[in-house]
């Protein structure tokens, strides 16, 4: 069981944004998955990756792949607060799920 957060690279966010946009993926993700895995994940350890998308276009293509199974994802849109614009597209939030199910997904991408 894992979560698997994709991270936009073409934004150059900095770390804390980075943290905190990765954060909303990892919690809106979860508060859509079922009660069943959830306790599964949590019992396991809560396994957490970070992984890249070069762009927009990457992200997009990973959110295609995922919304055509019941996997629980979540597109995270930047409240404009700080460094980018308001509804700018930062993340996607992934699982948790088994870990086969989501590295059919993913299993390409770069760790971040």
């Amino acid at each position: 069981m894992k979560q698997v957060m994709v991270i936009r690279m073409d934004l150059k966010m900095g770390k804390g944004k980075t943290a905190a946009q990765a954060c909303h993926g990892s919690l809106g993700a979860y508060k859509r998955a079922d009660e069943r895995i959830i306790k599964k994940w949590e019992s396991e350890g809560e396994k957490k990756v970070v992984v890249k998308a070069k762009d927009l276009r990457e992200l997009y293509e990973i959110y295609e792949l995922v919304k055509n199974t019941d996997i629980p994802h979540y597109l995270v849109q930047d409240a404009g607060r700080t460094e980018l614009p308001k509804g700018t597209v930062t993340c996607l939030g992934i699982g948790p799920d088994e870990d086969e199910k989501i590295d059919k997904i993913t299993n390409e991408l770069k760790l971040l």
